[in-house]
């Protein structure tokens, strides 16, 4: 399975790559610097969590390796990468509608919480990388 060796790196197309699930023990990066923000990544593999000028972003238990993540005012999308099963926690506005789309397969309609936060579950266990697209 494919990670990432780097904790936190820009990719040449403008997007993040982030979080290490193959880590036996907890790593992080603090303070990278990525389109005038600042974000944090702590990452192993029961656990990886991303936060954007001090505010969450992004969780996944167990960890993941996370590709091509880019977030806009429309919502964000990203492959993730694990050799489990995960729950992925992402960071949005609240109390908003999203099409959610995970390895090509609409979950249906999901409303953030009053605290912005959307769960999804993620079949990853030999699927290799799954794309998941989360929209207004």
């Amino acid at each position: 399975m494919a990670q990432i060796d780097e904790i936190i790196k820009e990719e040449a197309n403008g997007t993040l790559s982030f979080g290490n699930h193959l880590l036996p023990e907890k790593a992080k990066a603090e303070d990278f610097k990525h389109g005038g923000d600042l974000y944090k990544v702590k990452t192993f593999v029961t656990m990886t969590k991303l936060e954007k000028n001090g505010l969450f972003l992004y969780e996944s238990v167990p960890g993941t390796s996370v590709k091509e993540f880019v977030e806009d005012e429309n919502g964000v999308s990203f492959k993730v990468v694990s050799d489990q099963d995960a729950m992925i926690t992402v960071g949005m506005e609240e109390n908003t509608e999203y099409s959610v789309m995970v390895g090509g397969k609409s979950m249906g309609v999901m409303k953030s919480n009053p605290s912005g936060k959307i769960n999804i579950s993620a079949e990853l266990a030999d699927a290799g990388e799954v794309e998941v697209v989360i929209k207004k």
